[in-house]
C-alpha cells in the first residue's frame, strides 16, 4: 500500500486539545494521527493529518517556542502542505504568552507575514464577537476562567490580549464581514495585510462562519485557533483533488479488555461526571494528603481495583471541590499538589494496564499527558467521537489500548458511563 505524505501538519499546546483537533479533522473526513511529542526522526505516517501534541501551554514562552519550532520542522520534513497551531478555545495564556510568541515564531520559520487567530468553537459554546471571546453567554473573564490557577483570563478582548503578547500589529475581521462569506474574509485579509497587520482576530459565532473562515484560509501557510476553525480545512484539500471523500476516517480496531476511568480534573463538568458515574459504578477517591504522608495510594487503589475490574468500568479519581483543592494546595504547594496527582494517576494507569485494562478514559489535560507518557505511548489513531471534542483513540504501540482523553470542561454529565458504549 502506498503511504502518501500528510496534507495538514498541526501543533497542539496540550494533549487533550490536540485530540480535540484531530477529532474535528476526522469528523470532516481526514484520517488523523496524534503523535505524543516530536518524534526523534522523520517517518512515514499513514494519515491525511498529523497532530503533534506538546505540553507547552504553561511552560516558559522561550521553551514553548523551541518545542513548537521542532514540531514544525518535523512536520515540514514529513511533507505537510499547510500548518495549524492549536490552542485552547478559551485562549488560555498570560500576558507573556504562550500563544503570541509561538505563533510569531512559526510565521517567521515559514517566511510568512500574516495569519488568523480564531479560538471559536460554537459546538462547545465558545464564540468570538467584536473580538471578544464568549463562553456560552458570558464573557471569558466572567466565565470562571478568571480564576484559572495557571492562566487566569481576566480580559475577553482578544485584540488586547494578543497585542500584549506580540510586538506586531493585531487587527480584527468583524462578524459583519465574516457573515458575507469566504470572499469577503479574503478581501479583509488582504486589506489588513496591506495595513501592516500580522495577526487577525476573526469573529465566529456558528459553524457556518468557521467553514467560511476555513475556505478563506486555504492559501495561508499557517492558521492558528481552537479546533473549531479546522472544520473548513478538509474541504479545501478536496477541492484541490488531494483528499478523497470517505466515511471511514474514524475507523478503529476492536479492543477488548477491562475498563477504567482515571479522573484528575477538578473542573465543574468533571466533578459532575464523577458524581454521575458513582451512582451506578464503584469508585475510589485518592487521598493526596495521605499519599504525601506515606500512605501509598497507588497500592491502595490497586488493592481496591483488581477485584472490581471484572464487573465493568471502574473509577479512580483525585477530582475534588475547589475548597478541598485549596486545602491540598495550601498544605503541599500548588505545583507540588498538581504534580503529585498526575504522578499517582499515571502510576495507577501503568499497573492497571499490566493487570489487563485495555480501555481507559482519562479526564484532565495534564492528567492525560502524564498517563500517556507513563504508558510509553508515542501516537494515537483518532476514532469515533463520544462528545464534542472528545473521541476514542487507539494507541499505535503495543499493547493496543483504547483511550479517551477528555479536557476537564468537556462532556455531558453521563460522559464516563456512556463512553464505553461508543466503542466499536
Amino acid at each position: 500500500m502506498t503511504v502518501h505524505a500528510p496534507l495538514l501538519g498541526c501543533i497542539g499546546d496540550d494533549f487533550t486539545g490536540s485530540t480535540d483537533l484531530a477529532n474535528t479533522l476526522v469528523r470532516h473526513g481526514m484520517r488523523s494521527v496524534q503523535l505524543i511529542g516530536v518524534p526523534r526522526q522523520t517517518e512515514q505516517v499513514d494519515a491525511d493529518a498529523v497532530v503533534i501534541a506538546l505540553k507547552s501551554r504553561s511552560i516558559p514562552a522561550r521553551d514553548a517556542v523551541t518545542q513548537s519550532l521542532d514540531a514544525l520542522a518535523w512536520l515540514r520534513a514529513a511533507g505537510c502542505r499547510q500548518f495549524f497551531f492549536k490552542y485552547c478555545s478559551t485562549f488560555d495564556s498570560t500576558d507573556a504568552g504562550n500563544i503570541g510568541p509561538v505563533a510569531d515564531a512559526l510565521l517567521d520559520a515559514l517566511a510568512a507575514n500574516f495569519t488568523l487567530v480564531c479560538p471559536a468553537f460554537p459546538e462547545n459554546g465558545r464564540s468570538v464577537y467584536k473580538g471578544h471571546l464568549f463562553v456560552g453567554d458570558k464573557l471569558l473573564n466572567e466565565s470562571g476562567m478568571e480564576h484559572h490557577p495557571l492562566t487566569p483570563m481576566t480580559d475577553a478582548n482578544l485584540v488586547r490580549v494578543l497585542a500584549r503578547q506580540v510586538k506586531a500589529k493585531v487587527g480584527l475581521v468583524p462578524y459583519e464581514t465574516v457573515a458575507r462569506g469566504a470572499r469577503a474574509i479574503i478581501d479583509a485579509f488582504h486589506q489588513l495585510r496591506a495595513d501592516g497587520v500580522r495577526f487577525a482576530i476573526v469573529d465566529a459565532i456558528a459553524d457556518t462562519d468557521l467553514h467560511a473562515i476555513g475556505e478563506a484560509a486555504a492559501d495561508l501557510p499557517l492558521l492558528t485557533g481552537g479546533s473549531g476553525v479546522a472544520i473548513g480545512l478538509p474541504e479545501n484539500f478536496r477541492r484541490r483533488g488531494l483528499l478523497q471523500a470517505t466515511d471511514t476516517a474514524d475507523a478503529l480496531p476492536r479492543i477488548d479488555g477491562a475498563a477504567a476511568v482515571l479522573s484528575g480534573s477538578c473542573s465543574a463538568a468533571t466533578q459532575g461526571q464523577v458524581q454521575e458515574m458513582r451512582k451506578t459504578r464503584p469508585g475510589f477517591k485518592i487521598d493526596l494528603l495521605a499519599h504525601a504522608g506515606g500512605n501509598n495510594q497507588v497500592d491502595a487503589a490497586l488493592s481496591w481495583a483488581l477485584p472490581q475490574m471484572t464487573t465493568g468500568p471502574i473509577l479512580l479519581y483525585t477530582t475534588d471541590t475547589p475548597d478541598a483543592v485549596k486545602t491540598i494546595q495550601t498544605q503541599l504547594g500548588r505545583d507540588k499538589a498538581g504534580a503529585l496527582g498526575e504522578e499517582v494517576l499515571a502510576q495507577i494507569a501503568v499497573r492497571l494496564v499490566a493487570a489487563g485494562v485495555r480501555r481507559v478514559v482519562v479526564a484532565g489535560g495534564e492528567t492525560s499527558g502524564a498517563v500517556v507518557n507513563a504508558l510509553g505511548i508515542t501516537g494515537l489513531r483518532i476514532g469515533p467521537q463520544i462528545d464534542p471534542g472528545v473521541p476514542w483513540t487507539a494507541s499505535l504501540n503495543e499493547p493496543t489500548l483504547a483511550l479517551a482523553l477528555k479536557s476537564g470542561n468537556f462532556g455531558t454529565p453521563d460522559f464516563f458511563t456512556k463512553a464505553f458504549a461508543r466503542l466499536p
